[in-house]
């Protein structure tokens, strides 16, 4: 009986709540829910520590705490050694291409910008905004040739041309060293662990700024923080 009255005592409570307040409760729990969601994802999967795949890779180079073997999507479930590679190879590509894109961002919103015109109507380097912007400000001209500079570093340059590559992203061909023969094995999986993480961290870093700018927001220009 008092634990009814408890709760006909908690029901009036919530009843007498103002708008404002039921709305602030409201997101709260919104707010706490997506929280649990989002944890949830990223929690190492029970099921794909007994999986073929984790025993097959867990021992690979990426594969650290706090998640483990960390394949949300099963892109890895029932693979071999090949499409691991190409995997791989997907992913330090487009981690140094964020990498380059972060660092963009912060030198452009800094204010450094390349001397002279874009074109030949007058159209200065520094009047070119920052983001997604810049794309319709630039002349269709210099988006063409940006696209097939890309193209061509796709095709013929960021690759394993000579077949000499010591692992997967190993662009080398023979020709760059940056005294990499000089490390050890151990220095060698330290430093490219280094760049898997930090491709890692630049892929949500710019993923970040372009969804901050879609949905609206402001970007400090870096210096005015």
């Amino acid at each position: 009986m008092v634990h009814m009255k408890n709760i006909v005592k908690k029901i009036t409570q919530i009843n007498n709540l103002t708008i404002q307040q039921k709305i602030k409760i409201k997101m709260k729990l919104a707010t706490l829910a997506i929280l649990a969601g989002s944890a949830a994802a990223f929690a190492p999967s029970k099921v794909a520590q007994t999986s073929t795949a984790l025993n097959a890779f867990e021992n690979e180079l990426g594969v650290q705490p706090p998640l483990g073997f960390f394949d949300p999507l099963g892109l890895l479930e029932d693979a071999d050694q090949e499409r691991f590679d190409r995997l791989r190879y997907v992913e330090l590509k487009h981690g140094r291409i964020a990498q380059l894109a972060f660092l963009g961002q912060i030198v452009t919103r800094y204010g450094i910008h390349l001397d002279g015109d874009i074109d030949y109507s007058g159209t200065s380097f520094d009047s070119i905004p920052n983001g997604f912007a810049a794309i319709t400000a630039m002349p269709a001209a210099g988006v063409l040739q940006i696209i097939a500079f890309v193209g061509f570093l796709e095709t013929q340059v960021m690759k394993d041309v000579t077949g000499e590559g010591e692992f997967p992203g190993d662009f080398r061909n023979g020709a760059l060293d940056f005294g990499w023969d000089r490390f050890d094995d151990d220095v060698k999986l330290t430093k490219r662990g280094i760049e898997l993480n930090n491709g890692r961290a630049a892929m949500m870093g710019i993923l970040g700024l372009m969804v901050h700018e879609q949905l609206g927001g402001s970007i400090p220009i870096v210096g005015e923080v």
